[in-house]
């Protein structure tokens, strides 16, 4: 009778610890988005909506006759490319997901991260993050073709012609802003490491483009961290002084 009751209440500590760890890392994230939810429901995440939909649709239309050149030229972006070209094309590049992985993963992923980026970091927030993660990711892929593969960070010619599409890189970079923001360190380690791993383990162009787009978000997350008050404290300063200074004016007159 001691060693079951020893036991159990081995057990139960065990898992009063796990649960007090995944409160811990993701009860905040849980309670943000579960009421944000419930008050807006489908209306609560227009934007992730948005993107699952044209991740859908260019899927789609790339399979059709004649509709893979027309994504080409509408969404995909390649290192050969033009520079004011491939600038244009990478608003609509983070859409075109790739030919040879299954859609669904892509739906899901950009569905779940864009949704909780939309709520937790706001509308614009996400924004700003996946498209300047996705716009590194693409120069930091010409910068690789012009070193060479001579250089550690360097890639051989072909690679300029690679399709560089898809919304990954916002992903994780987003996972990672989530993360940082909603102080759930062990969650943004583990997608940190799993990336760093994946570009050691597979040297590519993805690989590598996933490592700067992390490096991008977390230079994001810290500057938001530090200046994020910052303007709004001045601003209100500035709008304190002004109002003392018309109340003045008003008293002398």
């Amino acid at each position: 009778m001691d060693q079951r009751t020893h036991r159990g209440g081995e057990r139960r500590g065990v898992l009063d610890h796990v649960q007090r760890a995944v409160v811990a890392e993701w009860g905040m994230l849980y309670v943000t988005v579960r009421d944000h939810v419930a008050r807006k429901r489908f209306a609560s995440v227009p934007l992730a909506f948005t993107a699952t939909f044209l991740i859908l649709l260019f899927s789609i239309v790339q399979h059709l006759p004649g509709g893979e050149r027309f994504v080409s030229q509408v969404g995909v972006v390649r290192a050969a490319l033009p520079l004011d070209l491939s600038l244009l094309r990478t608003p609509l590049s983070l859409y075109v997901p790739a030919l040879d992985l299954p859609v669904w993963g892509a739906l899901a992923q950009v569905l779940l991260v864009f949704g909780v980026a939309e709520i937790v970091l706001g509308r614009k927030m996400t924004l700003l993050v996946a498209y300047a993660c996705t716009l590194t990711g693409t120069l930091f892929a010409r910068v690789g073709v012009q070193l060479g593969p001579e250089h550690l960070f360097g890639f051989p010619a072909w690679v300029a012609h690679i399709r560089d599409t898809g919304p990954s890189a916002a992903v994780v970079a987003l996972a990672v802003v989530i993360a940082w923001r909603s102080r759930a360190w062990f969650t943004g380690g583990a997608v940190v490491a799993a990336m760093v791993g994946e570009a050691v383990a597979l040297p590519n162009l993805a690989g590598l483009e996933h490592v700067v787009a992390l490096l991008t978000a977390v230079l994001i997350a810290a500057t938001g961290e530090v200046f994020g008050s910052y303007w709004p404290r001045v601003l209100g300063g500035v709008r304190a002084a002004r109002l003392l200074a018309t109340e003045s004016r008003q008293r002398t007159a």
